[in-house]
């Protein structure tokens, strides 16, 4: 039979050996929906001149490989070697795996999430994090909600609805997703005021802008540009002075947020949440994914009155976290109290603080191996020096000296078909490509076997 009678019917598929196996594993509403639509396209196929018996031997094959594509999670493992540490796109963070732990123990049984063991009636569920986040800060108390961006709004919301909020025209921020300073403080009901000009703000902006009017007074670290040359900005302590001064709360935006000395550990010093509350912020605001190195959350911290009216805002339980993000975020607190292994267990600073030396030398022991796999397909590599950024908005004009891979081949469209090919692998491979090659940054890899075995696909 060579027509359509060569196929078999839903029916004949879903009684054969293969469609049973196939039931068994992907149950049979999906199995027969994708037996339809691959007799569908079959018959299609006969119709335009295939040979029927060609069309049904594929079927069994082509069926399991639908079944099997549509059951794969579009959320894939991947390597990340673009270079850029915190990279948004790819998740940002590695969570430790204490942190890890704490979540799976979280999704796998009830806990004590808003409910007192002691007194036996309900808790409150920031307090899993309130006592952490008082004691590596310095705050009086603290709040946590499901990322920065509804931190600052939920700040904003509570003491600028209908008022206005000062802030540096220098430091209207636009983040990534769109995210803009001015478009968040509308939606918080905020009515923006901006002081200063781009490149300079001076105290009497602040203190001349400020009204009957003025709800609170925004400092927002400018984490993903910077501005250079002929520039001024009222310095945080400074600010806090005109802020209590006119009895107005200061927010300090830290944006990624550090809670140790990144100069520690080779990087430039970026603010850390402890300093911006002793330099007299009334609250400050930063993300949980970031520098950090935890699960997605944004925190806000500062004197216990205001945190207590940002916690009866209607918002925030729109905007709290879930009992798996509370548990990762504690077991990731819990590692700062040791800052001497932080570097060592928690994965993003331990990224962030690999040696050169360490990376160059396994870029060279990979190299040769990278070629082997590559040489069939008519591309080569070759050990290189490159530059890995933060990412997220941390530290945007730094790098930090790194090593990795330079893959080549033949064509100028080269880079972009090998780096399409490494994206389409059972476990993607990212890169980032760069005068004519597809650099492959190893700083994130601490395993070789890791890559090795996700290029041995190609």
């Amino acid at each position: 039979m060579t027509g359509f009678r060569a196929l078999p019917s839903v029916d004949q598929l879903l009684q054969s050996d293969i469609g049973h196996a196939l039931i068994e594993e992907h149950g049979r509403t999906a199995v027969t929906t994708a037996a339809r639509a691959r007799l569908d396209a079959a018959r299609v196929a006969i119709r335009d001149g295939a040979c029927g018996d060609d069309q049904a031997a594929r079927l069994p094959d082509l069926l399991a490989a639908d079944l099997a594509q549509a059951a794969r999670s579009t959320l894939r493992p991947m390597l990340n070697l673009s270079g850029t540490v915190l990279h948004t796109n790819l998740g940002r963070a590695i969570l430790a795996p204490e942190a890890i732990e704490a979540a799976r123990t979280a999704m796998a049984a009830p806990l004590a999430l808003e409910f007192d063991l002691d007194g036996g009636g309900r808790g409150q569920r920031d307090d899993h994090l309130r006592g952490l986040l008082r004691e590596l800060t310095g705050a009086e108390d603290a709040t946590i909600v499901n990322n920065n961006a509804a931190a600052v709004l939920i700040a904003l919301n509570t003491f600028g609805q209908g008022r206005e909020g000062i802030v540096s025209r220098g430091e209207l921020i636009e983040i990534g997703g769109a995210f803009r300073m001015p478009d968040i403080m509308a939606r918080a009901g905020t009515r923006l005021v901006e002081v200063g000009t781009t490149n300079r703000t001076h105290p009497r902006d602040y203190e001349s802008a400020i009204t009957a009017d003025t709800g609170v007074i925004m400092k927002v670290h400018t984490s993903n540009y910077r501005i250079q040359g002929f520039t001024s900005e009222v310095p945080a302590p400074q600010l806090a002075g005109i802020a209590r001064a006119a009895g107005i709360p200061l927010l300090n935006d830290l944006g990624a947020g550090s809670l140790v000395d990144l100069s520690a550990y080779g990087l430039r010093r970026e603010p850390t949440v402890a300093e911006a509350v002793a330099e007299g912020a009334d609250l400050v605001t930063f993300s949980g994914d970031k520098l950090l190195g935890g699960p997605q959350a944004g925190f806000i911290v500062g004197r216990r009155d205001l945190i207590a009216q940002i916690n009866k805002n209607p918002l925030k339980r729109a905007l709290r976290l879930d009992k798996i993000r509370i548990a990762a975020l504690q077991a990731t607190l819990h590692l700062y109290r040791d800052p001497d292994r932080l570097p060592t267990r928690l994965p993003t600073l331990r990224d962030l603080s690999r040696p050169y030396d360490q990376i160059a030398a396994q870029a060279a022991r990979l190299a040769p191996k990278i070629a082997a796999l590559l040489e069939p397909l008519g591309y080569a590599a070759r050990p290189c020096d490159c530059d890995s950024q933060i990412g997220s908005g941390a530290l945007p004009v730094d790098t930090i000296p790194s090593a990795g891979l330079r893959l080549t081949g033949q064509g100028g469209d080269a880079p972009d078909r090998l780096s399409a090919h490494l994206r389409a692998l059972p476990c993607p491979v990212i890169g980032h490509i760069r005068d004519g090659g597809l650099i492959l940054d190893l700083r994130c890899l601490d395993d070789d076997d890791a890559l090795l075995d996700a290029m041995a696909a190609l």
